[in-house]
């Protein structure tokens, strides 16, 4: 790939943990918008193999149900203090129940659109010994109409939140994204985007966007070293007109990029337990922290520090406030 962007690939060092007073989370309001779905954890012992086929018969002790996809994005903001909302479609059955109950009991405002004919999305995953063996989706997509009517309320929602964040799942949540990130920037909001499959035209004038490594690699292909990723990741941010491209990259930590050039944050050393929701703790303290006023080099490590330390916890989960800052202060 011809870099367009050669001026461009110079490293930035990384500042410190910056300390946020908790009242600044507080006033942060994070608008968050994207596939909602329900993850439902059944824990068992393996004792036996099925003699109906070679595979593990799990005896069923416990179960615990969690908020996922977008919902855990909000719940993680909510976690650190910041006012999150969440525009999201549900369909009219028991998960999506359970959903809007979870919901209200933590502290996220939610704004549910109901769609007869959807069912709720659920990830079932079966689990022995701290080990997942199976999972099992059920799922299908939300219809255009109620799709154009999240869109108008959407609109509505924009004057009372400071930054807005775009969850997608490729679940049909977000099939109006350019839309409402036009909306957006014409308010003067900030939009953050955790993107999903290889069209990211579709994302196009987002603020930032955060994709993985895997993901980034299905857009711009394979890199040779850090100066051909910085190329490329430069030439897709101006070819999008992003302000910034946040590259999460698990055990090699993230890196940011924006016009002033490229800013590496080094993994911080801890046990990883499972990576489930990583994703949706990084961008959540992100935007939170922007919506807080931290500048976004310090915004990028305050996130890198909270999905070091949710890959410590099994399954999607979240951090608080005092975990994020309970060795700075």
């Amino acid at each position: 790939m011809t870099s367009t962007a050669t001026s461009l690939t110079r490293t930035v060092q990384a500042p410190g943990v910056p300390t946020v007073p908790r009242e600044a989370f507080s006033r942060a309001r994070v608008l968050i918008v994207g596939d909602v779905m329900l993850d439902r954890y059944w824990f068992g012992d393996v004792n036996r193999i099925s003699p109906e086929a070679p595979v593990p018969v799990v005896h069923v002790k416990r179960n615990e149900e969690r908020l996922g996809g977008a919902a855990n994005v909000a719940l993680n903001a909510a976690s650190l203090g910041a006012q999150a909302g969440l525009l999201c479609v549900l369909g009219e059955d028991e998960p999506a129940e359970r959903v809007v109950d979870m919901l209200d009991a933590s502290g996220v405002t939610a704004f549910v659109t109901r769609d007869a004919d959807l069912a709720t999305t659920i990830k079932l995953r079966i689990v022995s010994r701290q080990q997942q063996l199976l999972r099992i989706d059920f799922e299908n997509q939300p219809a255009r109409e109620v799709l154009l009517a999240v869109l108008d309320q959407y609109r509505h929602l924009l004057a009372s939140y400071d930054v807005v964040l775009l969850s997608d799942y490729a679940k049909g949540g977000l099939t109006h994204v350019q839309p409402m990130i036009e909306a957006a920037r014409a308010a003067g909001k900030a939009v953050l985007v955790d993107p999903k499959g290889s069209d990211y035209e579709r994302y196009r004038g987002a603020t930032i966007l955060t994709p993985n490594r895997s993901e980034l690699q299905q857009v711009v292909g394979e890199w040779r070293s850090e100066d051909d990723l910085t190329a490329r990741a430069q030439n897709l941010r101006e070819s999008l007109n992003l302000e910034a491209l946040l590259l999460t990259r698990s055990e090699e930590g993230m890196t940011l990029f924006t016009e002033g050039g490229a800013l590496h944050v080094p993994a911080q050393a801890r046990e990883v337990y499972d990576v489930s929701g990583a994703g949706d703790t990084v961008i959540a303290t992100l935007a939170a922290s922007l919506a807080a006023g931290v500048p976004l080099p310090q915004a990028v490590v305050l996130a890198n520090r909270a999905g070091s330390i949710v890959v410590g916890k099994l399954g999607t989960a979240t951090v608080d406030y005092n975990e994020l800052f309970s060795e700075l202060t």
